[in-house]
Parts: C-alpha cells; structure tokens; sequence
C-alpha cells in the first residue's frame, strides 16, 4: 500500500522547492495547484464555475485566472463555492494518480490548502514548510507581479503556521536552501524506514 505524504505550507513559503528536492530523490509528486488548474480548464468543469459567478469569468472557451483570483481572495464565499466544485474532481484525479504509483512506498501530496480542504486526514505522514511571512510576501509579490495587499488577503484565506504545525509530522524551515535540502534528506531516511 503506498503511502500518502502531505506537503503544505502557506503562499510564498517555498513548498515547490521542497516538492523539487524530494522529485529529485525519486519520489513522484502531485502538484494538486497545477492539476486543479488543468483540471478546470475542461469545458464541462468552465461551465460548472462559471456557474458561481455572476460575472463572466471565461475567454475563449478558457478560465480567467487572475480575474478569479481577485475575485474569490476578496470574498471568502466565493472562494468555498469554487472549492466545493474543484475539491472532488482534485480529489478523484489524485486517487487514480496514487493507484498509478502503487508500487512506490510512498508519494507526495504538495497542495497549499491541505489543512483548509481537510485532505490532510487522508495522508500517513504531513510536511509543512514554513517561512517568515515578510519574506513569503515578497516572494509572491515577484512570482505572481501582485501588490503586498494582494498577498496579505490570500494569506488570510488560508491557515496560520500556528494552527498548521500541531497537525504535521515535519516542519521545514524555508529560508536558506542548503539547510532545506538537508531537511529534506533527513526527512527521506525517516519515510524510508516507515
């Protein structure tokens, strides 16, 4: 049986570097972000969200992204009824992707709202990534060309690193890469030996 291992961590605070270091060790990883996105690009899923919003959110028989990016991180609401349609197609998408992999020991899950969607009570062991929000913010700020107040209102739509850490197995700490590669070395003998 292949085991599930969480990988979380709020906006900015690196868990894609962490995901490529484990990637680079062997291990398969689900980006459920890049997925949920691919996901929602069929036009049976465009209908569905498009259905929430009063607005029209599609182009071309594609998503606007960043218009409902502003949109749901300004009205929390809006953001569940997304959720509500996106989260079980995520989910059905990654239990196939995990029956691909069932001759692995374990794979990683990395998907930024693991505590929020309660997908957390579906993995055997949970990383979470931190950093100090100062520096996430500017990271977002040059990754996404989004304002401080922007950044600060996704922030808010997600959990606290304090309210995260009783609920995961491994914290790493994301501000200087070598100390994280070597986290994540540790954390790879622990889950070898699970």
């Amino acid at each position: 049986m292949t085991r599930i291992i969480g990988l979380t961590g709020g906006i900015g605070s690196g868990k894609s570097t962490v995901a490529g270091f484990f990637r680079e060790n062997g291990v398969p990883v689900y980006i459920a972000d890049d997925e949920a996105k691919k996901l929602m690009d069929t036009p049976e899923m465009i209908k569905k969200i498009q259905s929430v919003f009063e607005e029209n959110i599609s182009e071309d028989n594609k998503l606007d992204k960043k218009k409902i990016a502003e949109i749901v991180f300004s009205a929390p609401q809006q953001l569940e009824k997304l959720n509500s349609i996106i989260h079980p197609v995520v989910r059905n998408h990654f239990l196939s992707w995990v029956e691909a992999h069932n001759d692995e020991p374990f794979v990683i899950k990395e998907a930024a709202i693991l505590f929020e969607s309660g997908s957390y009570r579906d993995c055997d062991k949970i990383i979470l990534v931190t950093a100090p929000e100062e520096i996430r913010i500017e990271r977002v700020m040059n990754r996404d060309k989004v304002t401080k107040e922007q950044v600060l209102e996704r922030i808010a739509n997600q959990w606290s690193d304090e309210k995260k850490i009783p609920l995961s197995d491994y914290i790493v700490q994301n501000t200087d890469i070598e100390e994280v590669r070597k986290k994540v070395s540790e954390i790879l003998k622990e889950l070898n030996k699970m």
